[in-house]
Formats: C-alpha cells, sequence, structure tokens
C-alpha cells in the first residue's frame, strides 16, 4: 500500500530508480567489488578471491538481503552474509576483508549521488536553454514593471526571464564546483586510521576509488563528513528556491485582474468543483508549495554533521528519508517549471492595458531625468514630477494634461516632447543590450 506521495504522484522514474533498494544494492555490491579488486592488486587478497567475489555479487538478491537482515539486525552485514553465500569457502573469507560498514555505505551513497547530479545537471541545463529562449523571444516585450506590488517604470519580458536564466546558471556552476568534494569515497576502517589494512591502507583506497570513478577522502574518521551532504543539500533547496520565486511571479501574473501570462490549460482540464471558469496556476502552486520541503532538508543534514567522536548512528536514519526526498522533489520540480515556462501563454492585450493603467503616472521618471537634463535641478525636477502625480491621481487626469497645464513644464518641454517621454517602448533603457549579453554569453557555456 502506498502511503507517500512520492510513490505515486511525484517524481521521475529515473531519479527514483537512483535511491530505489535495488540500486542501492547494485551500488553497494560494486564497492564490495571495488575493495577486493583493490587489495588484489597490493597482494592483500588473491587476484582468483576477488574475481570470485566480483563474479558473485550478481547473484546476490534483494530478498536474500531482506530475509538476513531480518534474522541479525545489521543491514551491511547482511550483505557480506549474502556475498559470501555465493563464492567459494576461499573467495568467502575475503568478503568485506579490513573494512567498516561505512566505508561500503557511504560510498554505495556517493555513487548514487553521481547519478542523482547527471539528471539534476541535465535538467538544470534544460531549464536554462528554456529561459534564455523566452528571453530571446521577449527581449522587446515591453511590460510594466513594479516594485512593493505597484506599477514602476517599464521593463521587459526578456529581461525578466534573462534574470532567472542567470541565477540557474550560476546553480550549474555551484554544482560544478561541488561535485568534487561531494562524490568521494573512502576505505579507512574502523575509525578512520586503515589500521586493518595496515601500511597499504591509502593505496587500497586510492585502487577501490579509482575502479568506481571517484575521488577519495583525504582523511575522515568511521564515516565520510556531512558537511559534503550538506552541500548539496543547500545546493538543491537554493535552486528550488529560484523555481519557487519564478513560480510566485508566474502566479502573480496570472491573477485575474493582471492577466498578463498564465500556465498552459488543457482542453478538457478542470480548474474548480464548483467553480467552473476557473483557470487555477496549479503547477507553480505545486512547485512554491513543494519547495518548501526540500528546503526543510537543509537543518537535518547540517545537523548529521554534528556527531559523536568517530561517529553515531544519529545521521542514519535521517539520510534515508533526507537523500532521496530532495533529491526526487528537486528533479520533479525542474521538471514541472521546464514545462510551465515553455508553455506559457502570453496576453499582450493585458500587458499593453496595465502599461497604460496609471495614466502616465509610471512614467514620471522620464520626465524628471529630462527635466534635469534641460536646466531645472533633479530635486526641484523631482518635485514638480511628484506634484504633478499626486495632482493626476487625485483628480483621475492623465499626468500629460497635468504637466501642460504647468509652465514650469512648458518652459522647458512641449507637447509632443511629453508624447514622446511617456511612451513606455521608449524608455527601456539597456534593457533589449543587456538580454542579448546575457543571451549570448550562457548560450557560449551551454
Amino acid at each position: 500500500m502506498a502511503i507517500h506521495p512520492i510513490e505515486y504522484r511525484y517524481g521521475t522514474d529515473e531519479m527514483k530508480y537512483v535511491w530505489s533498494e535495488a540500486n542501492r544494492l547494485e551500488k553497494l555490491l560494486k564497492t564490495e567489488a571495488a575493495l577486493s579488486n583493490a587489495e588484489a592488486k597490493i597482494g592483500m587478497v588473491p587476484a582468483e578471491a576477488a574475481a570470485e567475489i566480483e563474479k558473485s555479487i550478481a547473484h546476490v538478491k534483494i530478498e536474500r538481503v531482506a530475509e538476513i537482515e531480518d534474522e541479525i539486525h545489521h543491514d551491511m552485514m547482511a550483505i557480506v552474509i549474502a556475498i559470501s553465500e555465493q563464492c567459494t569457502d576461499d573467495a568467502a573469507k575475503w568478503v568485506h576483508f579490513g573494512a567498516t560498514s561505512n566505508d561500503i555505505l557511504d560510498t554505495a551513497t556517493a555513487l548514487q549521488m553521481m547519478d542523482a547530479v547527471a539528471i539534476l545537471e541535465e535538467k538544470t541545463r534544460t531549464l536554462l536553454d528554456v529561459l534564455l529562449t523566452k528571453a530571446e523571444e521577449h527581449k522587446n516585450t515591453v511590460c510594466a514593471g513594479r516594485t512593493h506590488g505597484q506599477i514602476g517604470v517599464p521593463t521587459t519580458y526578456g529581461l525578466r526571464f534573462a534574470i532567472w536564466a542567470s541565477e540557474v546558471a550560476r546553480h550549474l556552476e555551484r554544482l560544478a564546483q561541488l561535485t568534487p568534494r561531494l562524490l568521494v569515497g573512502q576505505m579507512t576502517g574502523a575509525v578512520g586510521t586503515q589500521a586493518a589494512f595496515g601500511k597499504d591502507g591509502i593505496e587500497i583506497q586510492a585502487h577501490a576509488m579509482e575502479y568506481l570513478g571517484l575521488g577519495s577522502v583525504d582523511v575522515s574518521n568511521q564515516i565520510i563528513q556531512r558537511d559534503r551532504h550538506a552541500e548539496f543539500v543547500m545546493w538543491m533547496a537554493n535552486t528550488v528556491t529560484t523555481l519557487d520565486k519564478i513560480a510566485v511571479e508566474i502566479r502573480t501574473l496570472q491573477r485575474s485582474e493582471i492577466a498578463e501570462v498564465e500556465e498552459s490549460f488543457r482542453k478538457n482540464q478542470v480548474g474548480s468543483s464548483t467553480m467552473p471558469h476557473k483557470r487555477n496556476p496549479i503547477k507553480s502552486e505545486q512547485i512554491s508549495g513543494l519547495a518548501r520541503i526540500v528546503r526543510s532538508m537543509v537543518e537535518p543534514e547540517l545537523l548529521n554533521n554534528t556527531l559523536w567522536d568517530e561517529r553515531d548512528l544519529t545521521n542514519s536514519s535521517c539520510e534515508r528519508i533526507v537523500f532521496p526526498e530532495s533529491c526526487v522533489l528537486t528533479d520533479h520540480l525542474l521538471k514541472l517549471a521546464i514545462g510551465v515556462i515553455e508553455n506559457l501563454r502570453f496576453y499582450p492585450e493585458n500587458i499593453r492595458k496595465n502599461l497604460d493603467l496609471l495614466r502616465g503616472l509610471n512614467m514620471g521618471e522620464a520626465i524628471m531625468i529630462d527635466l534635469a537634463k534641460r536646466g531645472v535641478g533633479r530635486q526641484e525636477a523631482h518635485e514638480i514630477v511628484r506634484s504633478s502625480a499626486m495632482e493626476a491621481h487625485e483628480s483621475g487626469k492623465h499626468l500629460k494634461d497635468v504637466l501642460l497645464s504647468r509652465p514650469d513644464v512648458t518652459k522647458y518641454l512641449n507637447e509632443s516632447e511629453i508624447n514622446d517621454l511617456l511612451d513606455p517602448d521608449m524608455y527601456i533603457g539597456t534593457a533589449v543590450a543587456q538580454v542579448e549579453n546575457v543571451v549570448a554569453k550562457l548560450r557560449a557555456q551551454l
């Protein structure tokens, strides 16, 4: 019986498989094979025994491991016994030789992280590509900029998408930087001294990690230190917060009274059980909701680094939840965001209506700057436009009409010049050039 929504509602099959019992066992078995292979290379374990161990892991069944664990109540030893059962006696005695449980467990986790990072990187790149495409498409789509929820001077949709794209590109950069710190394994023994491996411990670890395609820890105790994993979880929290940020903006812009953009709405989609007209931004809302769960994983993983002495077991049960949930949900949210942004619907008539909604008041800065350039002091120009704006606001007049009634304005500006200054399309500065620069830069990186 399915209980957790990840089992039936959220997540992609590929990321779920990374954290499945089957893949976990595969990674653990591969790590045991890497250990025996490394020990054979330095002559600690007979080469034929290592070959037998590597061959035997293919025959270990998850059901048998579960049976043994039910009996002995130790997950790692259950795997060791299950491998040994598939080996000849001579090979069986070398299984797990010199290792402690977390040499295998933590190194296998790094292999799972490797798979997870590859999936997340690919989707993050796809999201960046989609954002850059939208930035290009809408670099000239002039719209109302807003601060404090109030309409300000104009901006462009292209600039919005370029800002989001730049943020996503930084997440890709961060992921590339943290990956070498995250994808490391260890063969350090009971408390990190490699005593059971003798003088060859460092070499054994190096050979095992080379076999697995991982980096090696420089030093550890019984476990790989959790600052590495915390950094990855914080990366996911940071990334989904960007998705949340985008989703909040889409939800705002889809409000009925703004209605500039809209999530795609299928022909037979239902928005409400009682209000048939509703077209709700449910995917963006899901992004915002689930982003809260991913962010909530940061503190537990930070606390997983504060263990007793050479280690205790408090991190283990916690990470069985933190790692799969954060990875599955982050992957899910990236997929959702890609679909939402790719299929956004724009309403140009509403974009223009909102630009003109304040009857010229949102163009006050353009008037102020031009007056200042013509010899009116900047502060005096600000007061002229401010008082004109307040009058227009209270009277319901267009700002142009108020300005034309003031001699201290018409002394410097005629009606044609005021019309030009009040044109939103003429007051977007370098927005188009900025978008083009960002697109060119980030396309090159992709």
